[in-house]
């Protein structure tokens, strides 16, 4: 019989084939992530089989992912509960079976990352790089009307969107493959580092010319906390030198180039209205932030909500706000159970980012992208971004799997077990 050396274990080529397929439905997931201006997406698609399959050839519910699960099911409980009186709402009905899907694609990328951990997450991220490129060149090739007859399609409101329906959504899906071509950049040989800093570039420039202003911020700031993460957490000298002095030529051409972008008046003049703090509908007392306080006051008078999709009609727009959003949406109890659940996931995260893992630099990738996301949801509706669910059942698997690791790394850990002995 023949067999396949995988992950330092010996198994027979037929396991070796599962193994192979399940790292290709991962890759498939995350290039299809980036499509999504059609509905059903092949995201959707792309995840249903690979749930159907991982379940069928093997998937663990452990025990570390109850909190999760429950968390989940209260979240999607409140939403639900709100939404009866609209259930004759189309809109309404097809947002809860959205809001439940999103917490299924959850448990699946926890569960499936727990295991063969560093292979799926090196498939994973190959593939949201992948779809990241697709999506960047389609949006910079809308945006400079390089597809004759398809600048409506790839653009909106003179705004590069690419493969998304809004270019917000674009920009900050693009944060986090940017943020692992972008360790290529500053720690890989000269050949992938030269390959990586040019899908740098190309993903850097979407992010711009979908001007959001969020996504600007996400980039420069999750860039910044990760490499700071990486200079922390690498072991040598030299490496941590590189790091640092690779980071700053990268600024100082990303710099020159931003500058030779802004020599075009149609982009100079539409990054001086987006980059402008002085904005109609962010002031006012039903501005963006005046909303926020309003809303907050009808929530602590309604246990139950107004419902999903319903805060429009008290105020000229939505939210947001995803936090608020979900004690409007789903009462108390998705108004508890969301930032609960976020805030319980940046915690963990933050105890996890010095375990010596195999893949602690994919980790300090994702972790920086969604700790961004989960900053921008304080003022954008974020909670039903694929992405940002994917990276959080991704942060729970990666917490299951460490803690092997986390035994001979934790102080606290050692000395409960010297002391158990």
């Amino acid at each position: 019989m023949a067999y396949a050396a995988i992950d330092d274990t010996v198994l027979p080529s037929a396991a070796s084939g599962v193994l192979a397929l399940q790292r290709a439905l991962l890759w498939l997931v995350g290039a299809s992530g980036a499509v999504v201006f059609i509905e059903p997406s092949p995201y959707e698609f792309s995840t249903l089989v690979a749930t159907v399959i991982f379940f069928a050839t093997g998937m663990r519910l452990r025990l570390v992912f109850m909190p999760l699960l429950a968390l989940l099911i209260l979240l999607n409980i409140g939403y639900s509960i709100s939404a009866i009186p609209f259930f004759d709402h189309p809109e309404v009905t097809d947002w809860i079976a959205t809001s439940w899907y999103m917490a299924v694609t959850v448990l699946f990328f926890a569960m499936v990352l727990a295991d063969d951990t560093e292979a799926r997450l090196d498939m994973l991220r190959r593939g949201l790089v992948t779809g990241a490129m697709i999506a960047s060149l389609a949006a910079i090739a809308g945006y400079f009307n390089l597809v004759p007859g398809e600048h409506d399609l790839l653009t909106l409101y003179e705004r590069a969107r690419g493969t998304f329906k809004d270019p917000n959504v674009l920009g900050a899906f693009l944060i986090l493959p940017a943020l692992f071509v972008l360790q290529s950049v500053v720690s890989d040989r000269f050949g992938k580092s030269f390959r990586s800093a040019i899908a740098f570039g190309v993903m850097a420039l979407a992010i711009l010319l979908a001007f959001s202003r969020a996504a600007w911020g996400g980039l420069i700031l999750t860039s910044a906390f990760m490499l700071a993460m990486m200079v922390v957490t690498s072991p040598l000298s030299t490496q941590r030198s590189r790091i640092v002095l690779t980071t700053i030529a990268a600024v100082i051409v990303v710099a020159a180039l931003l500058a030779v972008l802004l020599s075009f008046d149609s982009v100079r003049e539409m990054f001086n209205q987006r980059a402008s703090f002085d904005q109609s509908y962010d002031e006012g007392r039903f501005g963006r932030f005046g909303r926020h306080i309003l809303g907050a006051q009808m929530a602590l008078d309604l246990p139950f909500g107004i419902g999903p999709l319903q805060f429009h009609t008290y105020f000229p727009e939505d939210t947001h706000n995803s936090y608020l959003n979900a004690f409007m949406s789903g009462g108390w109890l998705s108004g508890v159970c969301y930032p609960a659940l976020v805030f319980i996931t940046v915690i963990t995260g933050f105890r996890h980012i010095f375990v010596r893992v195999p893949w602690q630099r994919t980790y300090l990738a994702i972790f920086a992208a969604f700790l961004g996301t989960v900053g921008e949801s304080f003022i954008i509706d974020t909670d039903h971004w694929r992405h940002f669910w994917m990276m959080l059942g991704a942060m729970w698997g990666m917490f299951a799997a460490a803690q092997p690791y986390r035994i001979f790394v934790d102080p606290t850990v050692r000395a409960d077990s010297a002391s158990a002995s």
